[in-house]
């Protein structure tokens, strides 16, 4: 019985790697123009988030608040980056990893900026 269950542990284990094998990419196989249309998406994200830092209702928000109201507005601008990942095979998991670290790495440098505004403005150093 003790084989049995090895045996098929083995074989389903096995099975589950070929699988992922299958869901591998290879990175290099993105054009230059693919990865042109992936800088733009990219930059026009970013240059949303700026865009919608600048305004003055957000910055009259407490930080936090400003940031996930931010990151809820530009949510779209990533929809197109993803668009562009799946259009060339890209698989989903890929794109989504790379749209979340995105995400993540936009959202703490946006907490961060408007954290050290608020505290200029109540240490009085901008009006």
């Amino acid at each position: 019985m003790k084989y049995l269950l090895i045996a098929l542990l083995l074989t389903a284990n096995w099975a589950a790697a070929e699988e992922s094998a299958k869901d591998e990419w290879n990175e290099t196989s993105l054009s230059e123009d693919t990865i042109q249309k992936i800088q733009q998406a990219q930059f026009k994200y970013k240059k949303c988030v700026v865009d919608e830092m600048r305004k003055p209702e957000n910055q009259k928000l407490e930080s936090r608040n400003a940031t996930d109201a931010i990151a809820k507005y530009c949510e779209p601008a990533l929809g197109d980056m993803r668009k562009v990942y799946t259009d060339v095979g890209v698989p989903g998991v890929v794109a989504d990893r790379h749209l979340k670290k995105l995400r993540i790495q936009t959202t703490r440098n946006m907490l961060q900026e408007l954290m050290y505004l608020e505290a200029a403005k109540k240490a009085g150093a901008q009006p």
